[in-house]
């Protein structure tokens, strides 16, 4: 029989996410985000697009949290930005797949919020560092129910906003990707051996900004749901 471990403390527990229409969780496996996949969001920012290649960041798994919740406003950071997401929950393996059969493994879609210590960011991309500390911290990486692929297909067009206090900040639509789904799933494909419970958040559009103790915030994707999170 196989030894057991002893382990000098608990180990973490494992991060999921709800599933629309059923008990299970989705148990979340790593974050890949996508940068720049907004042409105007990539403007706001003051960059261009790179279009030989999509841009990647990650998040670690411990900083997801499910929409409803309250979230204090993050340590280190005077400007502390909204990112309102697309994202793509991966169901099966896969390795260098080409873009036509890169929706065979998806699970489902969500909508997310891409918590991002802006000033931080910005101060490692001008020393080019690595975007750690801007992007992945505690409860960063706000996520909606999961609906599965037969729940509401593969969609190509919706409508993605989000509101703070019910003032409209960002307002697009998701066939305005630069790199679409598919185009991301097998790009991944080619670098990292994707597994169930990989999740990949597809970038933002333009109109990011700050948010402050108090704001709440609303994100929809259509078709998909939306996400709501509190800043305390």
């Amino acid at each position: 029989m196989p030894s057991k471990h002893i382990y000098t403390f608990p180990p973490s527990q494992t991060s999921s996410v709800s599933i629309s229409g059923t008990d299970e969780r989705f148990p979340v496996n790593r974050i890949f985000c996508v940068g720049r996949n907004y042409e105007a969001h990539a403007a706001e920012m003051g960059v261009k697009v790179d279009r030989e290649a999509p841009f990647y960041f990650t998040k670690s798994p411990s900083t997801i949290v499910e929409t409803g919740a309250q979230i204090p406003y993050p340590p280190g950071t005077q400007n502390y930005h909204h990112e309102i997401e697309l994202v793509v929950a991966i169901g099966s393996p896969c390795s260098n797949v080409d873009v036509p059969s890169a929706h065979e493994h998806i699970f489902g879609y969500a909508v997310g919020l891409d918590m991002t210590r802006r000033d931080l960011q910005l101060v490692a991309r001008e020393k080019g560092r690595p975007w750690d500390l801007g992007k992945d911290f505690e409860q960063s990486a706000v996520i909606s129910t999961i609906v599965t692929v037969e729940q509401c297909g593969h969609p190509e067009r919706a409508g993605i906003s989000l509101e703070v206090n019910g003032d409209m900040r960002q307002l697009a639509d998701i066939s305005d990707l630069i790199w679409s789904v598919p185009e991301i799933i097998s790009d991944l494909s080619k670098f990292y051996h994707l597994v169930p419970g990989d999740l990949i958040y597809t970038g933002t559009p333009a109109g990011v900004g700050a948010v402050q103790p108090g704001d709440h915030l609303h994100g929809e994707v259509v078709g998909i749901g939306a996400v709501d999170l509190s800043i305390t």
